[in-house]
């Protein structure tokens, strides 16, 4: 076990014993915000030397090395009054016009609250904290492994598990988009940041100078509305060498459709947008009446389909009801196909999304600018011998090399097919097409299993009650 594994694990013994820190959400809201303070204040270390009359925008007797390094520095009461009438109305309420690093922090802090109420278990964090070093490379990769444990940890948190996406399926999305230095790239709804990190590191072999750098960080993009996933999401940038990540606090849903214009438009959007989320009232009313619904997943693709540039490529996370959905959704899927050419749909199995969504989900690809001439379909295959994922045994991304194999030289197998664009109309943009090469499954739905049940046990009683009526007349 690695010195930084066993740190992270300490943090987490100590914070169980606090009262104030309740479940696992609040756990690592709590260790995020101390580690984003730790990893600001070795960052103002290296940028004191590598930018010019560098100024922080945190007053002097804010930074963590002059409240925080000391291992015997503030602790009990005094640590805790500091921490709730200082720091936090401090860094909450900082001027955003002084520096892009003050916005930052400001927006980071905005909604983000302290927890522990014991001065002296705070500080023994503190301690833990004060021994990593993020300026140092093999440091800093050892805990990024260990950062996307925390964000796994978010499965268990309750409905914070709608945060993290596989990384076997965000690399294979990212692989498959395969963005270039200098395309722009947004996640809308980024979570962690799992498809920003992606792209970074596909990215980062194709810089070679300090201005390829500079292009890196201000062409990839996230927005996330909740401030959990935000805190995560800007940490984890920070931690794959982002300066000044551009991570927005917002909703893009509650900015009118028909105020986005050509200087939005983007190269790439990759996204995972909540299922079954339900946007807040009157969310919907931007958008035109065609396409008016408050289910988030649905209201993202509109918005996707406008943001993306002629060319523009994207991967989406959608679920089956999508495909399948009627009214609504059927308008929309008509305008994807017919704006942007949807070549490709993976099928995955039940359980990628285990263990806070059991529902089957669908990776679909497109590029904006031409109809949809025809659809291909790969339904991916569960490793020999499983019959599910869960916790323990997540999708691998090994498990994609059959598709990116197929991907460059499609032919028909027993796992893809493709369908016209004829036969999708005729099936009026219903997308949830059968894999036509596998063995037919003959079993009825639930629901209709349950109305013939439900049939045949009318009759049944009917029977017996006729029964009972001649046998009583017989006795007479």
């Amino acid at each position: 076990m690695s010195n930084i594994t066993t740190n992270i694990k300490g943090i987490r013994d100590i914070m169980r014993k606090d009262t104030g820190v309740d479940g696992d959400a609040q756990r690592i809201s709590q260790m995020v915000w101390m580690l984003f303070m730790k990893i600001f204040a070795d960052k103002e270390e290296e940028w004191e030397i590598t930018i010019d009359n560098y100024e922080s925008p945190i007053p002097e007797h804010l930074k963590w090395q002059n409240w925080a390094a000391d291992d015997e520095g503030l602790t009990g009461d005094p640590l805790m009054e500091f921490i709730e009438n200082e720091l936090f109305p401090t860094l909450k309420e900082l001027d955003i016009t002084i520096s892009p690093q003050a916005k930052i922090i400001r927006s980071v802090f905005e909604d983000t609250y302290n927890y522990m109420k014991n001065g002296t278990l705070f500080r023994q964090v503190i301690n833990v904290i004060n021994e990593i070093d993020f300026n140092s490379t093999t440091e800093r990769h050892l805990f990024n492994d260990i950062y996307e444990t925390i964000l796994k940890d978010l499965q268990s948190a309750g409905s914070s598990g709608e945060y993290y996406t596989p990384r076997a399926v965000t690399q294979f999305m990212v692989d498959m988009v395969n963005p270039q230095l200098g395309e722009s790239v947004l996640d809308p709804a980024c979570g962690t940041g799992g498809f920003l990190t992606c792209t970074i590191d596909a990215v980062r072999n194709q810089v070679k100078t300090p201005k390829d750098r500079d292009v890196l960080q201000k062409s990839i993009r996230g927005i996330e509305k909740k401030p959990l996933p935000h805190l995560l999401c800007t940490t984890n940038l920070m931690l794959h060498g982002f300066d000044l990540p551009v991570v927005r606090r917002d909703n893009l849903l509650s900015k009118p459709y028909a105020d986005w214009g050509a200087k939005d438009k983007l190269d790439i959007i990759l996204s995972n947008p909540p299922f079954g989320g339900v946007e807040e009232d009157g969310t919907e009313t931007n958008f035109p009446k065609k396409f008016r619904t408050k289910e988030t997943a649905d209201l993202f693709l509109a918005l996707i389909i406008k943001l993306l540039k002629d060319k523009g490529r994207c991967a989406i996370v959608l679920p089956d009801g999508t495909l399948f959905g009627e009214g609504m959704k059927t308008r929309l899927k008509e305008e994807l196909l017919h704006k942007c050419n949807l070549h490709t749909i993976v099928r995955l199995p039940n359980g990628v999304f285990n263990p806070y969504t059991g529902i089957k989900t669908n990776l679909l690809f497109f590029e904006k600018g031409t109809p949809t001439k025809e659809v291909w379909y790969y339904e991916h295959q569960y490793p020999k011998g499983a019959k599910s994922y869960n916790k323990t045994k997540p999708i691998n991304i090994k498990e994609f090399e059959v598709e990116k194999k197929w991907w460059h030289q499609r032919v028909e197998n027993k796992f893809a097919w493709k369908v016209s664009i004829d036969e999708i109309k005729k099936r009026n943009y219903n997308l949830d097409i059968k894999n036509p090469h596998q063995e037919a499954d003959t079993l009825e739905s639930p629901e209709i299993l349950l109305e013939k049940f439900r049939t045949t046990e009318t009759k049944i009683s009917s029977i017996q009650d006729e029964i009972i009526n001649v046998l009583t007349e017989a006795l007479k």
